[in-house]
């Protein structure tokens, strides 16, 4: 089943390789293996997605480097990408945020004129699409998720896919012990001490008919997301999501920002009677990942601070301003993979951010 699940995955994607995986974070870990990350390197990642994204190249001696979003998309800022790196870059890891693709043909031209590689975590963005290509597979490396709040899922999983042939035979090392199947092979050594990777008969079953109903799955999202949109449209103070031209945005969230100072009330106060109309969201996603205490201490691998160690990068606040302002005081999620909403349940949930809207003068008044 595994083999027939990753071989309908490459068909439904047009990759060449798909190396099926028993995590979204097991296929980070393996992908940072697969480049030949080694101590010392660096690696350019955002401060605003889940912590398993910056913390895989820590596991093979990696330091990374954050660099800020754009305050519309909440991906990376190309500019800013290319103002971090430096000789010791080994490879720029973008994540597509809340079902939009990140500028991934840029940091693709960006990446192969610097000499790295663009690693995309691509966990939130199944379908989702630049330029009439699938994110997830414009970097060297794509890395899929399939665990249970997923758009698809197997319960737990996820995939790997590239359409380079080296990286592809490297990735299914590492996934399963590379170190036993190795000895007789012309093969580069490094970062060649396997793991269990490996994704079971049983979830494979499971992603092949999740597979098969992808696209009802993510549709559905993408409308609950439009339409929530299209609800607030012209509300002062208020910022719905941003689809750039040319992409498709799949809407794992459907992310709300607050303009405090045109609203005339905090975010704080505009959220909790959000809350009083029974809107299901949250306040900021998560805390910038730089404020994690493995970061702040500079503690990760043993006692010796390894592997910041190598490094004189900090992680102190100020770093990513974009980031910090969307967390403390902006934004507010929504999130469609995690509700089953009807026409009349979205047709709700526009009423009521519009009655909390219509009120917004009063809300300063809340504590």
């Amino acid at each position: 089943m595994v083999q027939e699940f990753e071989d309908a995955w490459r068909q439904r994607f047009g990759v060449r390789h798909t190396i099926s995986v028993n995590s979204g974070t097991s296929g980070l870990f393996a992908a940072m293996g697969t480049i030949g990350l080694s101590p010392g390197d660096e690696i350019i990642v955002p401060p605003y997605t889940m912590s398993a994204t910056v913390v895989a190249p820590l596991i093979y001696g990696g330091i990374p480097v954050f660099a800020d979003v754009d305050p519309q998309t909440f991906t990376l800022d190309v500019a800013g990408v290319e103002a971090a790196i430096t000789p010791r870059t080994r490879a720029i890891l973008a994540v597509n945020l809340f079902g939009q693709p990140a500028r991934l043909h840029a940091l693709r031209a960006l990446a192969d004129r610097r000499g790295i590689f663009l690693i995309e975590d691509n966990a939130q963005s199944p379908l989702a699409a630049e330029n009439g290509r699938f994110a997830g597979t414009i970097g060297h490396i794509g890395v899929f998720s399939l665990n249970y709040h997923k758009h698809i899922h197997t319960g737990e999983g996820g995939m790997c896919v590239t359409g380079d042939d080296v990286l592809a035979h490297r990735l299914r090392l590492i996934r399963n012990h590379a170190e036993s199947v190795v000895a007789d092979l012309d093969d580069d050594l490094t970062n060649m001490i396997g793991f269990n990777y490996r994704l079971s008969e049983i979830s494979a079953a499971v992603g092949i008919e999740q597979l098969r109903r992808i696209d009802t799955h993510v549709t559905r999202r993408e409308h609950i997301g439009r339409r929530l949109t299209e609800g607030v449209a012209g509300l002062e103070g208020l910022r719905g999501p941003v689809v750039r031209d040319g992409c498709r945005h799949v809407f794992y969230v459907w992310a709300l920002c607050v303009v405090a100072d045109e609203l005339g009330a905090t975010r704080a106060q505009f959220s909790k009677a959000l809350a009083a109309e029974g809107f299901p969201h949250f306040c900021g996603y998560v805390p910038p990942l730089y404020r994690l205490p493995l970061f702040r201490r500079r503690i990760a691998i043993g006692r010796g601070g390894y592997p910041f160690n190598l490094s004189q990068i900090r992680y102190d606040d100020g770093l990513c301003p974009v980031t910090e302002a969307l967390h403390d005081h902006e934004l507010i999620g929504f999130e469609p993979c995690a509700y089953s909403v009807d026409e009349a349940d979205i047709d709700s949930l526009i009423a009521a951010i519009r009655k909390v809207h219509m009120a917004r003068h009063e809300l300063r008044t809340l504590n």
